[in-house]
């Protein structure tokens, strides 16, 4: 369309090489810069467009933004041949806010701008990772010759000859890699970068020194060339202003500051600092308001300073809109990609290899002569888009709804209670799904981070409907939810995975090398939570002592320093061994026990840090009783996405690495022969670290029963003096208790001198409140199944009270009976009975400003006034709960081999209905599968707790043609795996087969010297 009055004004959408397809629009002239805005947003179908802006330059030939509250006309004055750039103008903290693919396809396009431009600054090796995969989302998978003929044709930064080697290096580790895939790893290295979205603008300090000052999500950043130099935060600027060419920053007063209260900046112009002023503005707003911000009222008389101020909705408000609207998805097409994802959810079979017409968007206004498609309107001009489009697979955005629950692409996030009527309603709505090409939960899109399930607990799940048949509080959020694995798509080719497996050695000890890599990047992670995430947290506030935060932090760093070397060195001989090193000769580097050897010799200097542990964990624990202002911080922090288990469980990991690391050494000097090269380095990096263990050990089995009880505590209230010297814990499950109501199910916490009962309350924090103890000290056993009639039952007979308790199973009731027996015979053989825990104790000694609360009464078992002052966060996910909900039961010693079993790696995971793998990164500690995107991501994104699960094969019938394929089923719920090797696939099998077969005393003990009591 075209104007045909004076007033009015033509845009219209090209198509390149497509005239003919060219699509006009027609506005008002005076309409405001939200119009144009928005319309382009609409060609491009896209919802979160608040993230871009209109930039062009204006009659001093300085870029500015289009403000959207101003007519376009009084902004373009002289609009001939003009260029308005559609680009991003926001950058989130993090790429995982962003709730589209296509959004996040633009922001990787911006970020391939920026690399070209030379704003997007970096050292080598990440400039090269960055390309490589982009190369990889436009090309697909690593071919030699492709790769050079495409990089000769496309140039994706200065000097990139210098680079290409090292890019194509990169790229031949994104095998499989789809390209939204590849935008999201993009993003994630991206946004890591100091000068990620970040645009200069130069000025000068008060001394005349030359510098540049930008602004970024987080608040004002200086720097000195391309180096940040300074950072002011949004908290701590109080008003930001501009006199002429000065540019002011009034802080916040802080005592332990350097900074005089307001920081003055000269910049080129006013115009040069009004502009920026503006920008800081709009940024302040859109990520620090809740709502867009309201007009000022207009003054009567006079108007002093700028009316400017930020229009449109903030990122909060992007956020809400579109997880709670529901928007569909639509196709689009990468102009620059050659290669298809065979995965989107909205084609239908039959347009599974339909081509989308590609569409580069510009718009053109009034009468450019060069615009075959638009005739005379006004003044021309023509507004260029960088958008290129890309076919589009479905966004795993958050939805609720009120009848269903939550949804994860249109597929229910069911608890693993739920009945088999619920179940077979969600397969029936999933198979017509699974007919489709899709992306899969997990594989289109790393949204799901925002359903991370945590360890240790998590806010309560909004708008979750269970099962009315679950438990008594069905009403709570279960604990078992796993949106990742209940949702049947994420099809992936085998092709890929087959030829990636073949280029690989096929020798075990590489397999046996590869764990030393996969567990070594877990641990690092893990060491991370300490010295990055838990430093940063108590960082903030003096909530924690001095000496505390020393203890902690100087004997962790060198443990991250030295193991962040050991993961680099090994990971280069993985290499070399692959063959993936142009340095690669067969033979010499196809080995790792004198990498191994090497640096287990190194740690032996870090062995002073270990022995710290102890102490420390002591010390932590002592400083959360006496400081309530500590024990909120830690508990907060806990409920973070990157505390996965308790906060105290990371503090043993050092010991248990080590632990690690011998079983290591044990396979591969077992699998070698003594006249194998490596053999001898092998066995004398086995001894070397077994004598490590042996000094270290009787330490570490103090730690973990003083680790237990804490962690215990936190799951329980109405309890005093849990933990007390002497205590050790047994074996805590579900049993039913006989009462005058009939079979109840409680919760049963075994130690060495005492027996406590449970009941799960309704409480927001899902403890579990104490009704009973029986002391061990006089108590008897029995079996009564024929004197009561009930199955698996056993009578406890103590000094002052009897009760009468079913398992589920004969095997279940033999392991309790088991243990009780024997902590009988450790209660009898101590100095007498243990002390009241249900017994007021004396108060702690938490500052007096701090209130306690009441107990709870023992007869209440519905939500009631206990810790509502204090309350515990809702731990949901906790080895407490899950044996609740799976009716069974761990001991001490099954945490234990626990430990001992953990193991990470890549596996592809096989929903039952659907008819694709899919490859996650996995990481089994704690009786759990967590799952995460990458090796890289810093929080699972969801978690399968394996305790009631059965570990199979499958049988002929399941029709699963692959190798090294294992199945998990509980009830209805059913997943299959697949490893990459038979070393792998027997180490996978070894390690679930701890958490889903709890082993008896008897067995264990025979072939294992008890380190427990």
């Amino acid at each position: 369309m075209h104007g045909t009055k004076a007033d009015d004004l033509t845009y219209s959408f090209l198509r390149p090489g497509a005239p003919e397809q060219t699509t006009e629009q027609k506005f008002k002239q005076r309409a405001p810069g939200k119009v144009l805005h928005d319309a382009v947003c609409s060609h491009l179908n896209l919802v979160e467009g608040d993230y871009f802006g209109l930039e062009f330059p204006d009659h001093r030939k300085m870029m500015v933004w289009l403000d959207l509250l101003k007519p376009i006309m009084k902004q373009i004055r002289r609009p001939k041949h003009i260029v308005v750039k559609f680009v991003v103008k926001f950058f989130p903290p993090d790429h995982a806010q962003l709730q589209e693919e296509l959004t996040r396809y633009l922001f990787a396009l911006q970020v391939k701008q920026d690399l070209a431009q030379g704003r997007l600054t970096c050292n080598d090796t990440s400039t090269a990772l960055l390309v490589s995969h982009i190369v990889q989302s436009e090309i697909g998978d690593f071919d030699e010759t492709i790769d050079r003929e495409h990089l000769a044709k496309n140039k994706y930064i200065p000097q990139q000859e210098a680079l290409e080697d090292k890019i194509m290096e990169f790229h031949l580790n994104h095998m499989g890699q789809t390209p939204a895939e590849s935008d999201f790893q993009l993003l994630e290295i991206a946004r890591r970068l100091e000068m990620y979205g970040i645009r200069l603008h130069p000025a000068k300090d008060r001394e005349g020194t030359k510098i540049n000052l930008a602004v970024a999500n987080t608040g004002i950043l200086v720097f000195q060339g391309h180096t940040k130099i300074n950072a002011f935060n949004w908290a701590k600027v109080r008003k930001l202003s501009f006199k002429r060419k000065r540019f002011l920053i009034k802080l916040r007063p802080d005592v332990n500051s350097s900074f005089q209260d307001t920081l003055e900046f000269l910049m080129a112009s006013r115009d040069f600092c009004k502009s920026f002023w503006k920008i800081c503005v709009e940024h302040h707003a859109f990520f620090r308001l809740f709502e867009e911000p309201k007009p000022k009222p207009k003054p009567v008389l006079f108007s002093r300073g700028s009316s400017f101020r930020f229009s449109g909705r903030t990122q909060k408000q992007v956020l809400d809109y579109v997880k709670e609207a529901g928007h569909k998805k639509v196709q689009f097409e990468r102009k620059h990609s050659k290669i298809r994802s065979i995965r989107s959810l909205t084609a239908q079979p039959s347009e599974q290899h339909s081509e989308v017409p590609k569409q580069s968007s510009s718009f053109t206004f009034g009468d450019d002569a060069d615009a075959p498609a638009v005739q005379s309107c006004q003044q021309g001009k023509e507004l260029k888009v960088s958008a290129e489009d890309a076919e589009q697979r479905r966004s795993p955005s958050l939805r609720k709804s009120p009848k269903e629950g939550r949804r994860v692409d249109g597929v229910v996030m069911a608890t693993m209670e739920e009945e088999e009527e619920i179940v077979k309603d969600r397969t029936q709505q999933n198979r017509t799904q699974s007919q489709q090409p899709s992306t899969g939960s997990l594989t289109g899109s790393p949204h799901l981070s925002e359903l991370s399930i945590n360890s240790q607990g998590g806010p309560p799940l909004a708008n979750t409907s269970l099962s009315p048949n679950l438990s008594p509080d069905a009403k709570q959020s279960s604990p078992l939810i796993s949106p990742l694995l209940n949702d049947p798509s994420g099809i992936r080719t085998d092709d890929e995975e087959e030829v990636r497996r073949k280029r690989c050695p096929a020798d075990k000890a590489y397999f046996i090398a590869k764990e030393v890599a996969t567990t070594e990047r877990t641990y690092l992670k893990d060491l991370e939570v300490i010295t990055s995430w838990f430093q940063s947290a108590v960082s903030k506030d003096d909530y924690m002592p001095e000496t505390l935060k020393n203890l902690i932090f100087s004997n962790f760093e060198p443990l991250h320093k030295f193991h962040t070397s050991f993961l680099k060195e090994i990971e280069q001989r993985l290499a070399l061994w692959e063959g993936r090193s142009n340095a690669h000769i067969k033979g010499d580097y196809q080995r790792i026990g004198d990498v191994m050897l090497k640096n287990i010799q190194s740690m032996k200097q870090l062995t002073i840090h270990l022995r710290k542990h102890n102490e420390i964990l002591m010390e932590l624990e002592n400083g959360i009783k006496n400081s309530r202002k500590l024990e909120t911080l830690c508990r907060d922090f806990e409920l973070q996405k990157v505390c996965y288990l308790p906060l105290n469980t990371f503090l043993l990991r050092p010991l248990h690495r080590l632990m690690h690391y011998k079983q290591i050494m044990e396979r591969l000097c077992k699998h070698y022969p003594p006249n194998h090269t490596d053999f001898r380095d092998s066995r004398a990096a086995l001894a070397e670290v077994s004598e490590m263990m042996a000094q270290l050990h009787g330490n570490m089995i103090k730690m973990e029963n003083f680790q237990k009880l804490h962690e215990l505590k936190k799951d329980l209230i109405g309890i005093d003096n849990l933990v007390i010297p002497g205590r050790e814990f047994i074996r805590l499950g579900s049993l039913s208790k006989l009462s005058g109501k009939g079979l109840q199910q409680r919760m049963f916490f075994l130690f060495n001198d005492v027996l406590l009962y449970t009941s799960r309350g309704l409480t927001a924090s899902n403890q579990f409140k104490v009704h009973g103890q029986l002391p061990l000290y006089g108590m008897t056993i029995e079996e009564s199944e024929e004197e009561w009639g009930v199955p698996h039952c056993l009578t406890l007979r103590g000094q002052r009270q009897s009760i009468i308790v079913a398992a589920s199973a004969q095997a279940e009731m033999d392991k309790w009976a088991e243990d009780i027996q024997m902590a009988i015979d450790l209660a009898e053989k101590s100095n007498g009975p243990a002390p009241e825990l249900l017994a007021s104790s004396p108060p702690d000694n938490k500052s007096p400003d701090e209130t306690t609360v009441d107990q709870e009464s023992e007869d209440d078992l519905s939500a009631s006034h206990t810790s509502l002052e204090r309350q515990s966060p809702h731990r949901g996910n906790t080895t407490v709960h899950v044996c609740w909900h799976r009716n069974t039961s761990v001991s001490m010693i099954d945490f234990s081999i626990a430990v001992e079993n953990q193991l990470s790696g890549n596996l592809l995971r096989k929903f039952k209905n659907s008819n694709g793998w899919q490859k996650l990164w996995v990481v089994f500690t704690n009786f759990c599968m967590f799952f995460y995107k990458s090796h890289q991501d810093n929080h699972p994104l969801a978690c399968l707790p394996l305790l009631g699960y059965a570990l199979t094969m499958p049988s002929e019938s399941e029709n699963i043609h692959k190798d090294y394929v294992f199945k998990l089923h509980f009830k209805s719920h059913v997943y299959y795996f697949r490893a990459e090797s038979e070393y792998t696939f027997e180490r996978w099998m070894e390690v679930i087969r701890s958490a889903t077969s709890s082993a008896s005393r008897t067995r264990v003990l025979s072939h294992k010297e008890s380190h427990v009591y």
